[in-house]
């Protein structure tokens, strides 16, 4: 098998693990599914699941590293500019990373302790995520990269929460964009005058 074949192969595992997992979770609860349970059902071996998910966590939030990377890895010129034009973009594409699903899922992740501590932890690692880059980026500027990663991660968290309360309240996804939209304008223009050129 090539390694482009293997690789694929590995990927539509993993997929169907956290799919599976997922369906199971909304099912019956977080709690009260076994890491065995889901290996019975998506087919596959007990090793297999914990291999591509260290934690029980991992298998909800699938998306972590794209989620914790975001936007570091997108920036190429001004952090403040192109989050806020990504940020629009999922906006527009009701995309996860800004806080869409079902609302199925996201009230499993409301009825569990353990999965809104998960997505606490993801907020805070992509702050530091950011802080490291604006750091790295910026050594003689003391706390102030420090103080741009805090803002502008916690103006996404934010909307996030917005987003997320709102899939919970079961609206439409076109409206939660109509109402979020101004809102997430109004945000990135109050943070503007200060970080708007970091």
């Amino acid at each position: 098998m090539s390694e482009g074949l293997r690789a694929q192969k590995k990927h539509e595992t993993r997929r169907n693990i956290s799919d599976v997992a997922t369906r199971l979770f909304i099912r019956d609860g977080f709690e009260d599914v076994t890491i065995a349970e889901i290996a019975t059902e998506a087919r596959v071996a007990k090793m297999t699941v914990t291999n591509h998910f260290p934690r029980k966590e991992d298998l909800v939030f699938d998306i972590r590293t794209d989620f914790t990377a975001w936007p570091t890895e997108l920036i190429h010129d001004s952090v403040f500019h192109d989050t806020r034009e990504l940020y629009f973009e999922m906006l527009d594409a009701q995309h996860a990373l800004v806080g869409f699903s079902g609302r199925g899922f996201a009230r499993m992740i409301e009825q569990s302790p353990i999965l809104k501590n998960a997505l606490h932890e993801l907020h805070r690692e992509r702050e530091a995520n950011l802080t490291e880059l604006l750091t790295r980026r910026h050594p003689g500027d003391g706390l102030r990269p420090v103080l741009a990663a805090a803002h502008l991660t916690t103006l996404l968290r934010v909307l996030f929460e917005d987003v997320y309360g709102r899939v919970l309240e079961d609206q439409p996804r076109d409206a939660i964009v109509d109402a979020v939209w101004p809102t997430a304008e109004l945000a990135f223009d109050q943070l503007e005058p200060v970080f708007g050129t970091y």
